[in-house]
């Protein structure tokens, strides 16, 4: 028995060890994980890696120099008796009737000072806290100076308070010293419900089968045999099995000097904290698992939305607006001048939607323009097209992703949509519709216009005179000809002949040039438009985006 405790007792022995600025730094890596989701993921998610955050920020912080070692198990497995045999003193009770501990007691091997603030920290009692000190036997123990050795409640207790009380105490402790015994090694619930659970934890988890001096000689490698079958099938391949009694000192030794090196080390709380970076790595990994698209959401989605943004927020209409207002004021600017005023009678379409105006909004103060219109209301198609598209940005940008990010992507989205109305109302009232300068050419087609006009009253001027004076009897005029045409009348009938000649080759150009500014309008309202939507509904999905891809990457950082 004494050769198998000696060589099982080979397996526990320390890798190279965990460096304590690696493991930093991956939590730092968690902490940015956690930045990146937060308010993007249900905290009811996240419950492990906040506590590994705390735990792990307060046991560094605390003594390094201590390692706190855990005997656990179920009931009668001798945990207690275990605890006393190592402490070589009766600390804990040992009894018959179940179960006997109900509280963790504790046993520090060196001074308590250094050990108080941890021991404060997991939850051991001051009155259940004992120093290993002696004068006596001193020296015999100062290899294990340093443990701070917990003997905890059994697991299986049905005091439901001692059930919960272990398994607080095994989130916290640096190493774990699994107690079982010949008869309930194979027990279903401590393989399911725990061994099976540390399996990220291999490097400071020991097992070992108490009691082994009930097990006849020949049995006892059997035993053994089949409990390491059942530890290779619980994920803890390679961890430590140790056979053990309490009722003579030969029967600890193996256990005893894995203890001493596990002291000797100063390893087992960087490593208990590296293990559980892993096991909320892996939890995590299920929460940001699929590269996120770079380009989401993709250009088509974009242009359908901005279409959909466009139609909502009237943009046809001011467009056509914009070509009825043009050939509005070319006619004021190049038509006849005898019927210009009664051109200035028609409302100009853009004044209809409370737009800029000719001449003298254009000297108004830029921020007075950007006022409410009168944008005729998107109807209920233009409505419904719009939430399809802005449903189809938050589809295609979230596809593939995992749960719960596709929602996130989503309210996004939308959470802005109560602020589109009002954006797009400014967008379009702010946008330069480029009708504030008069073209060169109305300035040259209206003084033509003047010009002829002037010779036309000109001639009527001269044969109304002519007329007056005749009426008179007062000499008649000398009124010069241009072939058998009388001047005054030939200015008279050519200036209203020219008239029409330079309205009717103006109009053809106008409803060109009508239709030009429509299109250049058209892509100025669109492009205003498509700021709003890059802004309020692209740009909050983006923001979710580039949180994923925070969390994605602070998580493989904190998974090396």
């Amino acid at each position: 028995m004494t050769g198998i405790t000696g060589r099982l007792s080979e397996a526990f022995r320390g890798d190279q060890g965990v460096h304590a600025e690696t493991l930093v730094s991956r939590l730092d890596a968690v902490r940015r994980f956690l930045d990146a989701v937060d308010g993007q993921v249900p905290d009811s998610r996240l419950v492990a890696a906040h506590t590994l955050v705390e735990r792990a920020a307060t046991r560094l912080s605390l003594s390094r120099d201590h390692t706190v070692v855990a005997l656990a198990g179920a009931t009668g497995s001798g945990k207690s008796s275990l605890f006393n045999a190592l402490a070589r003193l009766e600390l804990s009770p040992v009894g018959v009737r179940r179960p006997t501990t109900g509280v963790a007691h504790a046993c520090v091997w060196g001074p308590l000072d250094g050990a108080n603030r941890l021991l404060d920290w997991v939850g051991v009692l001051p009155r259940h806290r004992f120093v290993r000190e002696s004068a006596l036997d001193g020296d015999d123990e100062s290899a294990l100076h340093g443990l701070v050795l917990l003997d905890l409640p059994d697991f299986d207790s049905v005091q439901r308070s001692h059930r919960l009380e272990v398994d607080r105490l095994l989130g916290l402790v640096d190493l774990v010293v699994w107690v079982v015994d010949p008869q309930k090694y194979a027990d279903r619930v401590i393989h399911t419900s725990y061994l099976r659970e540390f399996h990220r934890h291999r490097d400071v988890t020991l097992v070992v089968l108490n009691q082994a001096d009930r097990l006849p000689p020949a049995e006892l490698p059997r035993v053994v045999d089949d409990l390491r079958r059942l530890l290779d099938a619980d994920g803890l391949a390679g961890v430590p099995l140790l056979a053990t009694y309490a009722i003579e000192p030969a029967g600890i030794v193996g256990l005893r000097e894995a203890l001493e090196r596990t002291v000797a080390e100063r390893q087992a709380a960087l490593r208990r904290l590296a293990g559980d970076v892993d096991t909320v790595v892996t939890a995590m990994g299920e929460l940001v698992g699929a590269q996120a698209p770079g380009d989401a959401p993709d250009q088509a989605t974009v242009r359908a939305l901005d279409r959909a943004l466009a139609g909502a927020a009237g943009v046809p209409a001011v467009a056509e607006a914009v070509e009825g207002a043009y050939r509005h004021r070319a006619a004021g600017a190049t038509g006849w001048p005898v019927v210009r005023g009664w051109r200035r009678l028609r409302p100009d379409p853009l004044r209809r939607l409370h737009l800029p105006g000719p001449a003298r909004d254009a000297d108004r103060p830029a921020e007075s323009l950007v006022a409410a219109t009168s944008v005729p209301d998107p109807t209920a198609a233009q409505r419904s097209a719009l939430g399809l598209a802005v449903r189809q940005v938050a589809d295609r940008a979230g596809d593939g992703l995992p749960a719960p990010w596709p929602k996130a992507v989503t309210t996004a989205a939308r959470s802005r949509l109560g602020d589109l109305p009002d954006a797009l109302d400014r967008a379009v009232a702010g946008t330069d519709l480029g009708l504030d300068r008069r073209p060169v050419w109305w300035r040259i087609v209206g003084g033509l216009q003047w010009l002829v006009s002037l010779a036309a009253v000109a001639g009527l001027g001269w044969l109304v005179l002519g007329y007056a004076l005749r009426a008179l009897g007062l000499p008649a005029l000398d009124t010069p000809r241009v072939g058998e045409v009388p001047l005054p009348t030939l200015l008279l009938l050519g200036g209203l002949l020219a008239g029409l000649l330079v309205a009717g080759a103006n109009r053809p150009v106008v409803r060109w040039a009508a239709r030009r500014a429509r299109q250049r309008a058209e892509k100025r309202l669109a492009a205003a438009v498509a700021e709003v939507g890059a802004e309020l509904v692209v740009a909050p999905v983006r923001v979710v985006l580039g949180r994923y891809g925070q969390a994605r990457a602070a998580l493989r950082d904190a998974g090396r």
